[in-house]
């Protein structure tokens, strides 16, 4: 089929990109470049627009024809969100609507949308389900969960069939080493750790060894790209095979602490870092776990780099990559 992949040109979405095109698909990205990089999108039609340009979008649904969207350009630093919410409602909220609303009028009526567990707020209990309230505490989590109501609207009104993925924290990099993380600023745990170890950075701070978690450090899901896109080409699939809207929550089912991932790079790199210590971060909780129980059941998905040594292995194979090309 064709699939347009909206911020294809990002860590995410380069990845998807990838995946489709290796799964025999031909594949539109749209992508602005203000966050990915062109060299990322590794095959088929790229347009370098944003979706505030009406034109642009309609010239590339006429086009194009897509049977499909995936939805990854949206603006994710939470702390960003707090201090100019602005920036976040336009791009994840009046963007998205403006995409939403073109492809209602060229009938493509399939969206996959890479959300965030952001949307439920504080946990009430871990691991989090689906069931779980949806209250976000930040412009960054209200932005998805906006989307994700607009969704179900759309869904009523026009017969819109969406997916929402929402989980935590994506990492690791493709196990071929062609693409990997990249972001200007980085503020994701594991490439600032291998950052620290290949001396793109001076060293990585721990906020907090006082939590109330086994080693006092936060506890986080992380979900390798590589599952993480292959839950999305799944979604896809099923929301084809069966037109009906669906919500999956993503991740390890068991998270790991920052004490795990820089013992993990240590021990995987065989190399040391600086590690600074610091106060807990305001609205920190000591721990975000994403419950995958729907998703194995519903779309049979199941994780393949489940462990957090395989996680960072693939991670330190880019970063390799990257720090020599730096020199």
């Amino acid at each position: 089929m064709k699939v347009l992949v909206v911020g294809g040109a990002g860590y995410i979405g380069s990845h998807m990109v990838k995946m489709l095109l290796e799964d025999g698909h031909t594949v539109i990205t749209f992508d602005n470049l203000s966050s990915g990089f062109r060299d990322a999108v590794l095959g088929g039609e790229f347009v370098n627009a944003d979706l505030d340009d009406l034109a642009a979008l309609d010239d590339v649904f006429s086009t194009y024809q897509p049977d499909a969207v995936m939805h990854f350009a949206s603006f994710i630093q939470v702390g960003e969100s707090v201090k100019h919410p602005d920036k976040y409602y336009l791009n994840n909220f009046s963007n998205t609507l403006n995409l939403l609303n073109t492809m209602v009028k060229h009938e493509v009526k399939y969206f996959i949308f890479s959300s965030t567990a952001a949307v439920f707020g504080e946990p009430e209990y871990v691991p989090i389900d689906e069931a779980h309230a949806k209250t976000p505490l930040n412009p960054y989590g209200r932005s998805k969960w906006m989307v994700e109501q607009v969704l179900a609207d759309y869904d009523r009104a026009y017969g819109l069939k969406s997916v929402c993925l929402r989980y935590f924290n994506a990492a690791g990099a493709d196990p071929s080493g062609l693409l990997g993380e990249r972001h200007e600023p980085e503020t994701h745990l594991i490439p600032l750790v291998l950052q620290a170890i290949s001396g793109r950075k001076q060293n990585i701070s721990v906020f907090g060894r006082d939590y109330d978690t086994p080693d006092g450090t936060c506890i986080r899901d992380y979900i390798h790209i590589v599952d993480l896109c292959s839950a999305h080409l799944l979604s896809l699939n099923k929301v084809m095979e069966t037109d009906v809207s669906m919500q999956f929550n993503l991740g390890n089912g068991a998270g790991f602490s920052v004490q795990d991932v820089i013992s993990a790079a240590k021990r995987i790199t065989g190399q040391n870092l600086t590690v600074i210590e610091g106060p807990r971060r305001e609205g920190d909780p000591a721990r975000l776990v994403a419950d995958a129980t729907l998703a194995k059941q519903l779309l049979g998905w199941k994780p393949v780099y489940a462990d957090i040594d395989t996680i960072i292995s693939h991670a330190w194979q880019w970063e390799r990559k990257v720090s020599h090309d730096s020199k």
